[in-house]
């Protein structure tokens, strides 16, 4: 005596089942958690903005770097709420201000950890702070800095559909 199939495809008793792989088509909820897995984990986090590199050195200029407290606040405030990671704005300013360095290393090295998680390759490291560390007695190194960790900055916030 042969059992009816069953809604879920089974037939007979519980000893005689055999598994049918899920399929989303017949499950909508699965179909769902699947797309919902399939998407960038920081789409819904808050971007950044663009900045103008020439403006932005022309700012530490005239600012006598009083920008750069501003500058530096922002975009480690950005970086903190798009990624979930990094020191954030107010831990970043007091990192700035009391141990200026240490800043020069951090910022590209969590720029570059932003693009590794969003699949792409690190367009710097911490290792860009290299760069900045003669900045602080000599102007055109960080100068270079900014040009390197601003544009990356922007082409990553740029590519997310953020404007300047």
């Amino acid at each position: 005596m042969t059992q009816p199939e069953t809604r879920s495809g089974y037939h007979g008793s519980v000893a005689n089942m055999q598994a049918r792989p899920l399929d989303a088509a017949d499950h909508p909820c699965l179909s769902r958690l699947i797309e919902a897995t399939q998407q960038p984990a920081m789409s819904a986090r808050p971007l950044g903005n663009p900045r103008g590199i020439g403006f932005g050195i022309f700012l530490f200029i005239i600012t006598l770097s009083f920008y750069g407290w501003y500058w530096a606040y922002k975009t480690q405030e950005e970086l903190k709420q798009h990624t979930g990671d990094g020191l954030g704005g107010v831990v970043g300013l007091v990192v700035w201000i009391l141990l200026s360095a240490v800043t020069g290393y951090t910022i590209p090295s969590e720029i570059g950890e932003m693009y590794a998680k969003d699949g792409r390759e690190k367009p710097m490291t911490g290792w860009t702070g290299l760069w900045y560390f003669p900045g602080l007695i000599l102007i055109i190194p960080g100068i270079v800095w900014f040009v390197k960790v601003q544009g990356a900055l922007n082409r990553y916030w740029e590519s997310k559909g953020a404007t300047a």
